[in-house]
């Protein structure tokens, strides 16, 4: 958690189009930042009230008028970034810490998302049981001292952003889906909504149906992201369980999506791992940019 008071803002909206999502009455001024007030202003635009255990903070830094911000950003990143006079680098995905090791406590979000659509959450609770174990045992593969170490000798300030900037995206995903989606629509009435979002009109992937049929009724949407990871076969076929019509993924695993066409219930929609990361990284940048920092892209999908 952060260990000062949060920095002063009033209000806080999104917006269904354009990249300027967050409304902030605060300060803006000339001074540098810090890897602290970036990561408060994150949280802010998240709606969240502390670090969730994906993200982090691994080296601090003051003074950051020009970032280098990557979905991954690793040892090669951190040396470049030193090279090139960077002040800080930014990591969407976690790097190391706690970041790797806990990352699997925030794929219990999805019991949120489920019970806010009306699932029960003794039944949300099993969706989630059999793949956040997994999550936990292959935590114990990672090497989760190997960056930041480097970070420290570089003297670089590092962190990582990721739930937070995820929950950015599905919030814009969802509420593109929701301006565009009646009672009558099919599901490529919902592939269309999402590919109005400029991340995915400049992605050399495209949105696909993995399960269903374009012309098939869309239902109930729900936009499944923000919890670490997809919610694989076990949360998707729950959601079909119970009602929804179409669930949105970012992406899936082979083998879950074969159990889930073996059932054939439910339509599937996949927008693409990048492209919908970029989709909440985006709106931070900006924000970053308003306050005098330059940010510099590393396989970021532009708006």
């Amino acid at each position: 958690m952060l260990n000062r008071p949060l920095s002063k803002v009033i209000t806080i909206s999104f917006y269904v189009e354009g990249y300027n999502r967050a409304e902030f009455q605060e300060f803006r001024g000339e001074h540098a930042m810090n890897t602290e007030e970036i990561m408060e202003l994150a949280l802010r635009l998240a709606g969240l009230k502390k670090i969730p255990e994906d993200s982090a903070i691994y080296v601090s830094g003051d003074n950051i008028r020009k970032v280098l911000f990557g979905i991954d950003a690793g040892v090669p990143e951190l040396l470049l970034a030193k090279q090139q006079g960077y002040d800080a680098v930014i990591a969407h995905h976690p790097q190391g810490g706690t970041a790797i090791t806990r990352f699997h406590q925030v794929f219990k979000r999805h019991i949120q998302q489920m019970v806010a659509v009306g699932i029960p959450i003794e039944e949300a609770r099993k969706a989630v049981e059999k793949r956040l174990k997994e999550l936990e045992v292959e935590a114990h593969t990672r090497n989760y001292g190997h960056a930041v170490d480097v970070a420290r000798l570089l003297k670089m300030p590092y962190m990582n952003i990721h739930t937070p900037l995820d929950e950015v995206g599905r919030r814009i995903m969802s509420e593109k889906v929701d301006s565009r989606i009646r009672e009558d629509s099919t599901v490529r009435d919902v592939v269309s909504a999402l590919e109005e979002l400029p991340e995915f009109k400049n992605a050399v992937t495209q949105i696909k149906i993995r399960l269903g049929k374009a012309e098939n009724p869309a239902g109930k949407v729900v936009v499944s992201h923000g919890a670490g990871t997809n919610g694989g076969y076990e949360i998707a076929t729950t959601y079909f369980k119970y009602g929804i019509g179409t669930v949105v993924y970012i992406h899936i695993r082979p083998g879950d999506l074969e159990k889930l066409k073996a059932e054939n219930r439910g339509n599937l929609i996949i927008t693409g791992h990048i492209a919908s990361d970029s989709v909440g990284i985006n709106p931070l940048i900006q924000e970053l940019e308003k306050r005098n920092v330059s940010v510099k892209r590393i396989g970021i999908v532009p708006s």
